[in-house]
């Protein structure tokens, strides 16, 4: 009796494991898409590549931003046509045995906004779930599956020119460039002072030479060099007392 139930056990556990390879087969991307929502800190799933395609329109020019081929590239296409497929001479190749030769493309369509077409390919493309057989209008983060592989839609058509970094941020960044932080820490006092004392100091550019002049060739400046330095620079900027 107790060798009876192992053997169902056993048979059933064999079964699972046919259909979950099958499964895997299938819609591997899925089930890794599945586990990284189950668990997100686990280490192994940081390899799991979240694939995108980020249609910009950004004037005249419209182009593809993608990472669904070997790495990230941004696509431009006379025709504003992004074909995508099984062959190499797609737009964007994929090699995907689940995908058709020419499976889909994504569209741009001037003042419209951009569109996925399904070439009657053999396993479908699917936007949010749902199979598509017509061209559909593509939203801002819709979800498109193609034969086996998963990836999401992005679209941008505006752009804004942010404000200018603060001269205190730029000096923390500045190390990152080459030079001491002691080099840097006497060049940061006296670009503050200069901003301090516009409309005092006509001769900025002569002083930044002169830094120039002093650093060597490691971006360094010893003690006696960055004493001189401020010594030029303070004759110059402070007033003389009236007589």
């Amino acid at each position: 009796m107790m060798a009876e139930s192992q053997d169902r056990e056993l048979k059933r556990r064999l079964n699972l494991y046919e259909v979950f390879l099958k499964l895997y087969e299938h819609h591997g991307t899925l089930l890794d898409e599945i586990l990284q929502l189950e668990n997100p800190l686990q280490p192994s799933l940081a390899l799991v590549k979240v694939r995108y395609a980020l249609g910009v329109v950004d004037g005249s020019a419209v182009y593809v931003m993608t990472n669904l081929g070997d790495r990230t590239e941004a696509l431009q296409q006379p025709q504003q046509i992004w074909t995508i497929g099984r062959d190499r001479n797609s737009g964007i190749y994929i090699g995907d045995r689940y995908l058709s030769r020419r499976h889909a493309a994504i569209q741009y369509i001037e003042n419209k906004g951009f569109y996925l077409i399904d070439f009657k390919s053999t396993n479908g493309s699917f936007v949010n779930g749902k199979r598509t057989q017509q061209p559909i209008k593509l939203k801002d983060g819709d979800r498109i599956r193609l034969g086996n592989m998963t990836f999401d839609f992005f679209s941008n058509d505006s752009s804004r020119i942010l404000p200018t970094v603060a001269m205190e941020l730029l000096m923390q960044l500045t190390p990152r460039l080459g030079g001491t932080e002691e080099t840097l820490g006497i060049v940061g006092k006296l670009q503050r002072h200069w901003s301090e004392n516009l409309d005092k100091n006509l001769h900025v550019s002569q002083d930044h030479s002169c830094i120039q002049n002093l650093v060597d060739s490691n971006g360094n400046l010893n003690a006696e060099q960055q004493s001189e330095i401020l010594d030029r620079f303070f004759s110059r900027s402070t007033p003389s007392n009236p007589s």
